[in-house]
């Protein structure tokens, strides 16, 4: 779903003003001659929703199949897309990004809730798809860049002020998507610590990867240290199971939801620096099955170990499962 980016995505976003459909200015593509920092948005009549033979024949018409470099797995089910936007509370006028629309289906609920939808797409051909599906729509732009790869903090910033948001202290932008399993990891990496610019970010995960990250215990050899990153920068909670016959093609494993909601700076756990956190928790657990005083020794003195473990209710033999 994801292509290299081109040189000129990586300047600042044209503002964008959100108006009644004006079919002369959809014709010359005149957004950035609106008012900038204006809000007057008219609800749209609800577009068909999407299925297997919808999605099969948007795919055909293409001449495109499922690519499995890219873990392209499409949503069949136009209720999963409904519950993910109702997970996320998407109302009228939120901003949400959507990471690989694919064909556009999700895509779809998001503008029929009501919101204005900046997608990321890799795949240049689905990314052509879309922006022609939605062509006739103000309330979408998509930009053919390599999520794990683009300036998204520039981009969000640039859409937040283009819509006069940053005077407002309450307005988050939102993340609503179906990503691929294989890059889930580097997402949640890079959207967590963007508490400054998103409140909520609803995911669709592999089941196995979601239940680790919200219900790990710490007393559990499941306990590593992606949970830590979770619970420093979210509160995450598990949604719903999607089963996999809802994709095509369908994997070899079931979905899940997971809603993090993000916290800000002041929120975090009270460490002198984040920085120097993650590579002390990075530290130990690359030391498995090793004491701490041992792994840890090139950061303190063994006896200074003993004593922060001491304080905690640990015992100085201590090691990571």
């Amino acid at each position: 779903m994801r292509s290299t980016a081109t040189p000129n995505l990586l300047q600042p976003l044209p503002p964008i003003s959100i108006s009644p459909r004006n079919p002369s200015l959809l014709a010359h593509n005149s957004l950035s001659n609106l008012p900038k920092r204006t809000l007057d948005i008219t609800c749209a009549s609800k577009r068909s929703p999407d299925d297997y033979h919808a999605t099969l024949k948007t795919l055909n018409s293409r001449g495109r199949r499922p690519r499995k470099s890219l873990g392209q797995h499409y949503m069949l089910n136009a209720e999963i897309n409904e519950q993910l936007v109702a997970s996320a509370n998407v109302e009228e006028g939120d901003l949400v990004l959507e990471i690989g629309p694919g064909t556009g289906s999700l895509t779809n609920v998001l503008i029929d809730a009501g919101a204005i939808v900046l997608a990321i797409e890799k795949d240049a051909h689905m990314a052509a798809l879309v922006r022609e599906r939605f062509a006739d729509t103000n309330r979408f732009k998509v930009l053919q860049e390599d999520f794990i790869k683009c300036h998204i903090r520039s981009h969000m910033l640039s859409m937040l002020e283009s819509m006069g948001s940053l005077s407002e202290k309450t307005r988050y932008a939102k993340v609503v998507a179906n990503i691929p399993f294989n890059i889930s990891t580097d997402v949640i990496k890079q959207l967590l610590p963007m508490g400054d610019i998103f409140s909520e970010i609803v995911l669709l995960l592999q089941d196995e990867t979601a239940l680790r990250l919200v219900e790990s215990s710490l007393r559990t050899s499941e306990y590593r240290l992606i949970n830590i990153f979770v619970n420093f920068y979210s509160d995450p909670e598990y949604k719903f199971k999607v089963p996999r016959s809802n994709f095509f093609p369908q994997p070899n494993v079931d979905a899940a939801v997971v809603k993090f909601k993000l916290k800000q700076a002041v929120d975090y756990p009270a460490v002198s620096s984040t920085k120097s956190f993650f590579s002390m928790v990075n530290s130990a657990f690359n030391g498995k099955r090793k004491m701490l005083r041992k792994s840890l020794q090139h950061i303190c003195t063994p006896v200074e170990i003993e004593e922060a473990l001491q304080n905690v209710g640990c015992l100085a033999t201590v090691s990571v499962i």
